[in-house]
C-alpha cells in the first residue's frame, strides 16, 4: 500500500525517529539460511537476454561524467512489459536448483532490474528516495516487491540477507545499483556465471577511481558514504579501509595517517540523462 492521508501520522513519527538518529542508516548483513541451498552440479542457466536488451537500448554507459545514465523517460510500453515479464520469470526460478555462480548472477541482475522497474512505476521522480510505501517510508527498499520460493522479498532482503552474507564480497556494493548518481554504476552488461567476477572487479576499480568514490584533498580524503554505511564490509578500521581502496586506486598515492580526515558524501539524484 502506498502512502495515503491516513498514513501520514505514522510516516511523520518514523521521520522524527530517523532525524533523531534512532533508525539505522544502513542495514547490517544478516544471513537467511534458507537461501544458502544450491546445486553445484547444476547446469541450469537463467536467461538474462531480456534484461540485456533493456540495458542496450536505454543505458548510456559512455557518459562523459563517468556516471552511467538510464533513460527512464524513453522506455516504451513494450519494453516495460518485457522488463515486467523478465522479473516475473526470475520469480518463477527456484534458485536452489542453480550452481552458486549462477545464483550470484541471478540475484545481481534481479536486484538491478527490480530497481529500474520500481523507478519506472513512479517516474517521473527526481530521486528513488521519493518512492515511498507505508512499509518503506524512506524509499522503496523495505517494501516486499517479489516472491521467490513462496517467500516475499524486498530489495533490502536481496542485498542484505542474501548477497552480502552469502558471498561475503565487498564488491557486491559496486555491482548493485540504487538508481542514483552517487551509486556505483548500473553496469551495461548483464551478469552471468562466467563474467560476474570480472564485472565486479571492473566495477570496483571504476567507482574507486571516480571522484564520487574517492577524492583526495589537501587536508582530507572525501569518500562515498558507502564506505561509511557499510564499513564492516571493508575492514574493522579506517586503515583497513584505506588498504582496500589502495588495491584499486590508480591516481596519486593515498596517504593516510592518524591525522587524516575522512569525509563522506552521497548524491541521491536520479541517474537519468542530463536535461
Amino acid at each position: 500500500m502506498r502512502l495515503n492521508f491516513s498514513s501520514w501520522l505514522a510516516y511523520i513519527a518514523l521521520s522524527l525517529l530517523l532525524i533523531s538518529g534512532f533508525v539505522s542508516a544502513a542495514p547490517k548483513a544478516k544471513l537467511q539460511e534458507f537461501w544458502l541451498a544450491h546445486d553445484q552440479t547444476s547446469i541450469i542457466k537463467v536467461s538474462h537476454q531480456a534484461w540485456q536488451a533493456i540495458l542496450d537500448k536505454y543505458l548510456d554507459d559512455e557518459h562523459l561524467s563517468g556516471v552511467n545514465r538510464f533513460d527512464y523517460a524513453a522506455v516504451k510500453k513494450a519494453d516495460r512489459k518485457s522488463l515486467d515479464d523478465y522479473i516475473d520469470g526470475l520469480q518463477a526460478v527456484d534458485p536452489h536448483t542453480l550452481a552458486k555462480p549462477e545464483q550470484l548472477a541471478y540475484w545481481l541482475n534481479f536486484y538491478n532490474a527490480l530497481t529500474v522497474q520500481v523507478v519506472l512505476q513512479d517516474y517521473p521522480v527526481e530521486s528513488i528516495r521519493s518512492i515511498r510505501f507505508l512499509s518503506s517510508p524512506f524509499g522503496p527498499w523495505d517494501k516486499n516487491l517479489v516472491k521467490v520460493n513462496n517467500k516475499r522479498l524486498s530489495l533490502n532482503d536481496i542485498e542484505h540477507t542474501i548477497l552480502r552474507p552469502i558471498w561475503n564480497d565487498p564488491r557486491i556494493h559496486f555491482a548493485v545499483n540504487c538508481a542514483s548518481i552517487g551509486c556505483p554504476n548500473l553496469i551495461g552488461e548483464a551478469f552471468t556465471a562466467a563474467n560476474s567476477d570480472q564485472l565486479m572487479e571492473a566495477a570496483a576499480s571504476d567507482f574507486i577511481n571516480h571522484s564520487r568514490g574517492v577524492e583526495l584533498g589537501e587536508t582530507a580524503i572525501r569518500l562515498s558514504s558507502i564506505f561509511d554505511w557499510f564499513s564492516d564490509d571493508f575492514g574493522v578500521s579506517e586503515s583497513e579501509l584505506m588498504s582496500y581502496l589502495k588495491q584499486y586506486f590508480d591516481g596519486e598515492k593515498i596517504m593516510f595517517t592518524g591525522d587524516t580526515k575522512l569525509e563522506y558524501h552521497y548524491d541521491w539524484a536520479l541517474n537519468k540523462p542530463v536535461e
